[in-house]
């Protein structure tokens, strides 16, 4: 069988496939492909219905929106994903983001590499303390109860959250403060994290009218994807002084460069989508997604369905 897979992957989950697939790196015989495994790959409909031999698409991490999963429903052939396995890794980084622009960490690095302070402390950075904060959720999955557990026991923050698709008594049980409405719950937070996937319903789901609902002490980490949050009201919010500081793992543009205004702002920090990139995470979704296309390919049912 051919299995596609063109981008990086861990060294033992390409060895556990090699056992028993070939694996191909072009689509120039889409015809023949039994599998797709990818990470950022787009899989379109034209793709799907090309690949007469398609069984299965495996997606390498959480999100999916690259994948027209009508396209696969209509077609017959399954999708499956990654959803656990990069959980604590993505939840670390929200939790670093935090105290990263709490702290000021990276302005003053920039200034030590200018040699710019003429003193220790300077009182241009002084930070603030994440110990009792109110910690808000948009969305409150997997990775946001991790991030809730972890400053819940560490810093005795509270925690408040936003999300449609969770049950009062879900958010209960989780020790969460569930709001109906996003803007309340923005209005209350000291922190704000975003793990939602993007839809239709959460493109732009934090705009102009959530950049005016923030405290002007409050600090913004999105590790979700690009597009839930307007870059473009984010820019010129942090310019207003509207909210101390944001941090995003995720742009429209991948990955962010210096043509992004975002990243000239000295109360911003970017990183490039490494939300999963750990040894340990790399680990699991790459085994994962083989064990779960193998799974489709040998007529077994797969743990973590999409379609």
């Amino acid at each position: 069988m051919k299995i596609f897979l063109n981008e990086y992957i861990h060294p033992l989950a390409v060895e556990k496939l090699k056992k028993r697939a070939e694996i191909v790196t072009n689509f120039d015989h889409i015809e023949d492909i039994d599998a797709i495994i990818l990470r950022t790959q787009r899989v379109t409909e034209d793709m799907i219905i090309r690949a007469k031999k398609l069984k299965v698409i495996g997606k390498h991490g959480i999100g999916y929106d690259s994948i027209d999963i009508e396209a696969a429903r209509e077609n017959g052939v399954r999708v499956v994903f990654t959803p656990l396995a990069n959980v604590n890794s993505v939840a670390e980084l929200i939790v670093t983001l935090m105290l990263s622009t709490s702290r000021n960490i990276t302005i003053a690095h920039k200034k030590i590499a200018k040699s710019e302070f003429q003193t220790i402390a300077p009182k241009e950075i002084i930070g603030v303390e994440v110990e009792g904060k109110i910690l808000g959720l948009v969305g409150i999955g997997k990775i946001s109860q991790t991030v809730a557990s972890i400053l819940g026991r560490g810093f005795n923050v509270k925690v408040i959250g936003y999300d449609p698709h969770i049950s009062w008594e879900k958010s209960n049980e989780l020790g969460i403060e569930k709001y109906e409405n996003l803007n309340d719950m923005i209005s209350r937070a000291d922190y704000i994290s975003i793990s939602v996937p993007l839809t239709d319903d959460t493109k732009n789901l934090i705009g102009e009218k959530q950049m005016n609902c923030f405290k002007p002490t409050a600090i913004l980490v999105n590790t979700s994807r690009g597009g839930v949050v307007d870059e473009k009201a984010l820019l010129e919010a942090l310019k207003a002084g509207k909210l101390r500081a944001a941090a995003s793992d995720v742009f429209l543009r991948e990955p962010p460069n210096r043509e992004n205004p975002l990243v000239e702002l000295d109360n911003f920090i970017a990183t490039p989508h490494i939300g999963a990139n750990t040894e340990e995470a790399l680990y699991r979704m790459g085994m994962t997604v083989v064990e779960e296309v193998m799974a489709v390919l040998d007529g077994r049912n797969p743990k973590f369905i999409v379609v």
